[in-house]
């Protein structure tokens, strides 16, 4: 899924944004979906971890029953956040792609959208409101009695907290190429470590500004090929 079609402008469209032969856009989607749900356990799994441990310590402390069904249940409702997240990303993916593949004009300024949008989610990672949903990523909700539906909820909640605190980073691996290795690797290693360090914040902030560089890089670069 990291090959992708040569686009005007000199990059790459990601193969997840087509069909193959002979394929229907259920299957297509159906082949995203699973792609996108292996992808995030990967990713978000390192993190998980500790979060789940407490959650099971918790359960363990007040009930001895049932622990590993319910440890189990709270992670199937984090990653059902996760894979809600990719169902809408998917046809905004596609419409996208969609009109790159049409206009020539728009495929040209894709790689300007992509260091802007580089940019923009590098200042996310600087921002009050980044540190606040780390904060509650790291902490969790608070647990419910134990119950599976309330296992299930308590992981959705947390997967919620999750979506909202990556969103920066995860912009940034969409537009960088979903499903390509090299940028789920770094996405991933930077969303485990802020999550575990013990200075979260000064790690999120520390990424903020490489990516804030790294998308004005990618900017200049864009920009300069389309002056005349």
């Amino acid at each position: 899924m990291a090959d992708g079609m040569a686009m005007p402008g000199g990059w790459t469209m990601s193969m997840a944004w087509m069909r193959m032969p002979g394929q229907t856009w259920a299957e297509a989607a159906a082949m995203f979906m699973g792609m996108w749900i292996v992808m995030m356990v990967a990713m978000m799994l390192p993190s998980l971890v500790p979060m789940l441990t407490h959650y099971r310590d918790t359960v363990r402390a007040r009930d001895e029953r049932h622990l590993a069904r319910l440890t189990a249940l709270a992670g199937v409702g984090y990653f059902s956040a996760w894979t809600l997240f990719g169902a809408c990303a998917y046809p905004f993916g596609l419409a996208v792609a969609a009109a790159a593949m049409r206009w020539e004009t728009l495929a040209r300024f894709v790689p300007v959208a992509t260091g802007a949008v580089a940019v923009l989610a590098g200042c996310v990672q600087l921002t009050a409101w980044k540190a606040r949903q780390l904060a509650r990523c790291r902490n969790g909700p608070p647990c419910a009695p134990s119950t599976r539906s309330s296992a299930w909820s308590h992981g959705f909640r947390l997967g919620s907290h999750c979506i909202l605190c990556c969103s920066g980073l995860m912009a940034v691996l969409l537009v960088a190429g979903v499903m390509d290795l090299a940028a789920m690797v770094v996405v991933a290693a930077a969303i485990s470590v802020e999550r575990l360090a013990a200075q979260p914040t000064l790690v999120a902030r520390t990424t903020g500004l490489l990516v804030v560089a790294l998308g004005a890089l990618a900017l200049v670069r864009a920009v300069v090929p389309l002056c005349p």
